[in-house]
């Protein structure tokens, strides 16, 4: 055999030979990383920070948002209007003060919003309102009033435009930092909804 072939099959440590016993030159596999105290830590702390902020913004929205809610309140003078001069219509006996649509209920509150600052068709589509809900609550953290109609169809049915002009109406008479109004058909379906 010559030099070089001898070379060739003498292998060089750790380059794929046959696995050597420890002790003979090799160092022995490492056991498995445990795992660190401080990642369970690191963890525990995180989870009790989440929960920390989940208590804190749940008390704020119990709360109503502190100094915030009167001028909340009063955001829409032009709805506090028309609440005020629904209120002095039944005071007067001109109103009926029964039911949903009475005299002094929100969406007598609301149609006589629409009467005095809306255009001909918003006047002619909030004629349909039954029923508004939600509309005297509101807190600018999530305001989700609905409005119910005697309209059917749904989505797709053929008064989703109506729908749309009293969520636009809807916009024009109250306001929200982070408001949505939903307005339903008779059947209870989804007809429109949009932002205030």
């Amino acid at each position: 055999m010559s030099d070089h072939q001898h070379q060739e099959r003498q292998q060089q440590p750790g380059w794929g030979g046959p696995p050597q016993a420890p002790g003979h030159g090799a160092s022995a596999p490492r056991p498995p990383r445990k795992r660190g105290v401080g990642r369970v830590v690191g963890l525990g702390l995180l989870g009790v920070l989440g929960l920390i902020v989940v208590i804190g913004i749940a008390g704020a929205a119990g709360r109503g948002g502190g100094a915030d809610e009167d001028s909340g309140a009063s955001n829409s003078s032009v709805h506090n209007e028309a609440r005020s001069e629904a209120r002095s219509d039944s005071r007067d006996g001109s109103g009926d003060g029964a039911g949903d649509t009475g005299a002094g209920s929100q969406a007598a509150d609301f149609r006589s919003c629409v009467d005095k600052n809306g255009t001909a068709t918003e006047k002619a589509a909030v004629r349909h309102i039954t029923k508004v809900t939600g509309a005297d609550k509101r807190n600018n953290i999530l305001d989700a009033p609905e409005v119910f109609t005697d309209f059917s169809g749904g989505l797709t049915g053929p008064h989703q435009g109506e729908g749309k002009l009293i969520a636009s109406a809807f916009s024009s008479c109250y306001e929200s930092d982070n408001g949505l109004v939903t307005v339903y058909d008779k059947a209870g379906q989804i007809l429109a909804n949009g932002t205030f």
